[in-house]
């Protein structure tokens, strides 16, 4: 019945829809402190529910067939954004188990030794020794609108509350701003990140030697809403450039940091990826992708439910939603037509 409901709703042909499913990290083993985060038991459980509602396409097929308006029936393909290591150490096998390949974006200037502005957050909460921390420590300014200007430590619960509360703060702060606020927060808790969990150049090309597309995401993973127009258009550059030179070829698909629309990226960011020669790029919007959806603002989203009745039911919910059409003044392109992570 499950099969026959998603056909039903996303047909073969023009009137297809594609579900394009998004993911992060994926753990070894669960984390207290990450509950939110697939380890590698339930990532195999989600890629069986997948694979008994869909059909998973290689990610730039599935873009072209989109393109093209020739979809299978059941069309879906998969995401992974920033390049963390567990990418190609714990869901790599998961994936080739089931004989599927998938896009992985990455954040370039995080390559080997780098830590995202998340994970030091993070590892600075989980490593520290004490049992408060004072949001003034991030700065006066982000302090003062917050209801609990000190938040306790004493437990896991209370840590991932305040990971919460601090992302919250400094998710939306310009690079600089939202750099230093971490720094503080670091020497307030005097803990730092520890290792890098993020691929070295070694393995990324393990990655891609094991068939998996490599994509864009910027090289420092900014908001790109945030900063100036030339800031903005260099750091999509730059992360185009890094893969070409690591690849040999320039990648076709794009990931916006953050990725929602509207808030994190807009019709100008667009036309940057577009002018920079990518032919498809993703949001994190939800929804599922069709005939009038821009490619250049192609939806994602993956439900959060650890248990197989409602995620597959999400998963049909969200193939009802409505695409929310093409970007103003961004012509349709693409090679068929002329393709607590952050």
């Amino acid at each position: 019945m499950l099969r026959l409901l998603t056909r039903l709703i996303s047909p073969a042909g023009s009137r297809g829809r594609l579900s394009v499913f998004v993911f992060h990290r994926v753990l070894d083993a669960p984390d207290p402190l990450l509950p939110e985060l697939p380890d590698r038991a339930l990532f195999a459980r989600q890629l069986g529910w997948i694979a008994e509602q869909f059909e998973v396409l290689a990610p730039l097929e599935a873009c072209e067939r989109l393109a093209a308006g020739r979809l299978p029936a059941r069309a879906a393909m998969l995401t992974f954004d920033d390049g963390y290591r567990d990418n190609l150490e714990v869901a790599l096998p998961e994936l080739q188990r089931c004989g599927w390949r998938a896009a992985f974006f990455i954040a370039t200037g995080y390559l080997g030794t780098g830590v995202m502005f998340n994970d030091r957050v993070i590892e600075a909460v989980r490593r520290t020794r004490a049992s408060t921390l004072a949001l003034s420590a991030l700065g006066p300014d982000l302090a003062a609108p917050v209801p609990a200007p000190t938040l306790p430590l004493d437990d896991i619960a209370q840590r991932r509350a305040a990971i919460d509360a601090v992302l919250a703060l400094v998710k939306p702060l310009p690079t600089a701003r939202r750099l230093e606020a971490v720094v503080r927060l670091e020497d307030a808790l005097a803990a730092g990140a520890g290792a890098s969990p993020m691929m070295d150049v070694g393995q990324l090309a393990a990655l891609r030697g094991a068939g998996m597309t490599l994509g864009g995401h910027t090289r420092s993973h900014p908001i790109l809403a945030s900063l100036p127009a030339a800031q903005a258009r260099a750091e999509i550059e730059a992360g185009r450039d890094d893969l070409r030179t690591l690849t040999g070829e320039p990648p076709l698909l794009f990931a916006y940091p953050n990725g929602r629309r509207g808030r994190d990226w807009g019709d100008e960011h667009a036309r940057m990826v577009r002018e920079a020669g990518f032919a498809f790029a993703f949001a994190t919007d939800p929804g599922c992708a069709g005939a009038g959806t821009d490619p250049l603002a192609l939806p994602r989203f993956t439900p959060w439910d650890r248990s197989r009745r409602r995620f597959q039911g999400r998963a049909l919910g969200n193939l009802l939603r409505a695409s929310r059409g093409r970007l103003a003044g961004t012509p349709a392109t693409g090679r068929a037509g002329a393709l607590r992570g952050v």
